[in-house]
């Protein structure tokens, strides 16, 4: 028989596991469910296909759900062998289930559990079944994720406050495994900490563990420190992970940029699991900003289609919709956005169709908020965010408008991506465009304002940022926003690496790569002078001391592993090794002055694409393995030919 596919429901594989995520979150003794509204997933489903068999087969049914296989009119139980006769047949697998979300496994030569199946909830149209690459055995339980483990052992023990401190290399998501004795377990408490100072804290850490005495292991969770009061036991941790390979590499000669790429690498890989996930240690929720920004970070690592489409089927759940995305409204828009930046890059059709009419009804929920001039309001309840500044909030947020603007063109080129009239969202687009030039717009400032209602002319960078990057400001205002904004220090700084992204990421593109590698050495490379081996929620080099782990109020509340943080592979892979998808093809322009040298692989869309990039301060050298590429260099335009490698002496640069 011929191994397939477990199939569901598309997206309550995703819902299920997101409720476990969002329930996973466990502070100082007490658990803390996400505050948002948890999606549920479907009950009661059924699979359908017609065959056309040329000759009898046999086929069986795997499934931990209430059901029955029905073949033609005769029904027949789960786990017994079913003999199909040759000629056309129609099937159906009936599967309902409580505790988890219905799903099959049809074993068989003929008739199997592959891509062809069609599944129904009893209300809506069938459409094509779910399934995941990771899930081909009729022994695996798709309810349950199954993780890859690495052992590791302590690389420094210290005598210290009564007990034994335990360090490991790096930060880690481990279980903790103490191995001695059942009476030596019994009353043994573990303190965990990102840093040193947390797991020393046993009144702040934020886990405290009784291993259990019949294993002496933990729950699994965030670690590089542990603290065991008493006299040393053996300790390891034993790392749990989604093992999604990594498809680049970076190495440019540079110690701090080659390191700063390292942590980066070492960050994000931690934060993507099932899910891309904010942080290890405190949420451990699906933040749709923190995944708009790991959407850019895989693009350029990994390259894995797979996690984004169950990252974005998490965070949209089903319709109808009746809050914001993480209650967050602009969440919602970057979601619309994310779904793009998928489509752009691996021209993923059937996920697009799927998500497509999710698109358009986040689109009417946002609609409902609309004001007269087609600005989008907070409703009761709704979380204004954009980033932890002081913006001036009084009436519609100008950054709100500009991610909406952007909204409405992604959901034009959507459209028109699948074959519909794109023009009702692009008409949507133009008005609003016309609408913030009137109200933001400022020509005293030479900026856009975070609210025309207040009065108090606020200029933010973050409305200003995000005006160029939704491509609201035209050649001109760009130029002036630059100039009185990003280049004016009245204007209060960008503080977390979450905007910083985006702030980055415009002055890239407007080629002030000279301010981006600045930012690079001094935010992400202060963070590597402080010890850093994952990079932070946020960095402030003015704040010192156990006082620096702080934030939010709570001692040790900042997250030393955050998502949002490894931005710097995409600025470093988009634009200095200069890669860029271009239409069905790619450019590669790379800006050679600003690295010593350079040995860089890095993955084009799906699959095995890539692109390898050596320079030895003379000669370049580029190689890939897909057709479409262009090398722009010295001036010229230069075809990269798959399986050829194009090599260009220092006086062609």
């Amino acid at each position: 028989m011929t191994n397939g596919y477990w199939l569901w429901y598309p997206g309550d594989f995703e819902l299920y596991h997101r409720m476990r995520q969002d329930f996973s979150r466990v502070e100082r003794g007490f658990g803390w469910p996400a505050f948002w509204k948890s999606e549920g997933f479907r009950n009661r489903v059924a699979f359908r296909r017609k065959y056309a068999l040329a000759r009898e087969t046999r086929f069986c049914v795997h499934s931990r759900a209430v059901g029955h296989v029905l073949v033609g009119e005769k029904k027949y139980p789960f786990g017994q062998v079913i003999c199909c006769p040759a000629g056309e047949v129609s099937i159906s697998v009936h599967a309902a289930q409580i505790e988890a979300f219905p799903c099959v496994y049809i074993e068989g030569e003929a008739v199997r559990s592959d891509e062809g199946w069609y599944v129904e909830d009893y209300a809506q149209p069938p459409v094509p079944a779910g399934c995941s690459r990771y899930f081909t055995s009729p022994a695996q339980d798709p309810a349950r994720w199954d993780y890859s483990e690495k052992t590791c052992l302590p690389v420094k023990t210290e005598r210290v406050d009564g007990g034994v401190l335990y360090q490991f290399e790096t930060e880690l998501t481990a279980v903790l495994w103490a191995r001695c004795g059942r009476e030596r377990l019994e009353g043994m408490v573990i303190y965990c900490g990102e840093s040193r100072e947390e797991a020393l804290d046993r009144e702040h850490c934020y886990y405290s563990w009784r291993p259990d005495p019949d294993t002496g292991k933990t729950p699994r969770c965030a670690v590089r420190f542990a603290f065991i009061p008493g006299g040393e036991v053996e300790l390891a941790a034993v790392h749990q992970y989604v093992d999604i390979p990594v498809r680049a590499k970076f190495a440019c000669g540079d110690p701090v940029l080659d390191k700063i790429w390292s942590v980066a690498e070492h960050t994000f890989r931690l934060c993507s699991g099932i899910f891309f996930i904010d942080g290890v240690k405190r949420d451990r929720w699906i933040w749709s900003g923190d995944a708009y920004q790991s959407l850019f970070v895989n693009r350029y690592l990994m390259a894995d289609p797979d996690i984004e489409r169950r990252t974005l089927l998490a965070l949209r759940g089903n319709d109808p919709m009746t809050r914001h995305i993480n209650t967050i409204m602009d969440y919602s828009l970057l979601w619309v956005l994310g779904v793009k930046e998928h489509f752009d890059d691996y021209g993923d059709r059937d996920f697009l169709e799927l998500v497509y009419p999710k698109v358009c009804s986040l689109l009417e929920f946002c609609g409902k908020s609309l004001d007269g001039r087609g600005f989008l309001t907070p409703r009761e309840g709704d979380w204004v965010f954009i980033d932890w500044a002081d913006l001036d909030k009084d009436g519609p947020l100008g950054a709100e408008q500009m991610l909406l603007c952007a909204c409405w063109e992604a959901a034009a080129r959507l459209s028109q991506a699948l074959g519909r009239d794109g023009s009702p969202y692009r008409a949507r687009r133009e008005r609003l465009a016309e609408q913030i030039e009137r109200c933001y717009w400022d020509g005293e400032l030479g900026a856009y304002v975070d609210s025309f209602t207040s009065g108090r002319r606020h200029v933010s960078r973050q409305t200003n940022l995000l005006a160029v990057r939704c491509g609201v400001a035209d050649a001109a205002k760009t130029e002036l926003i630059l100039k009185n904004v990003i280049d004016n220090p009245a204007v209060p700084p960008i503080t977390t690496p979450y905007f910083n992204f985006f702030q980055l990421d415009v002055l890239a593109a407007c080629g002030r790569l000279d301010q981006v590698m600045e930012a690079l050495r001094g935010y992400w490379g202060g963070m590597l002078d402080r010890g850093a081996v994952t990079f932070w929620e946020e960095f402030d080099p003015a704040v010192t001391g156990p006082e620096q782990y702080d934030m939010y109020g709570d001692k040790f509340g900042k997250s030393l592993c955050h998502a949002w943080a490894a931005s710097p592979i995409y600025l470093l892979g988009r634009y200095f090794a200069g890669l860029r998808r271009s239409g069905e093809g790619f450019v590669l322009e790379p800006r050679l002055e600003y690295l010593p040298r350079l040995d860089c692989t890095l993955p084009i869309g799906a699959g095995d694409g890539f692109v390898h990039i050596r320079w030895d301060g003379g000669t370049l050298r580029v190689e890939t393995n897909r057709e479409g590429g262009v090398l722009l260099a010295g001036g010229r335009r230069y075809d990269l030919p798959a399986g050829k490698a194009l090599v260009l002496g220092e006086a062609e640069l």
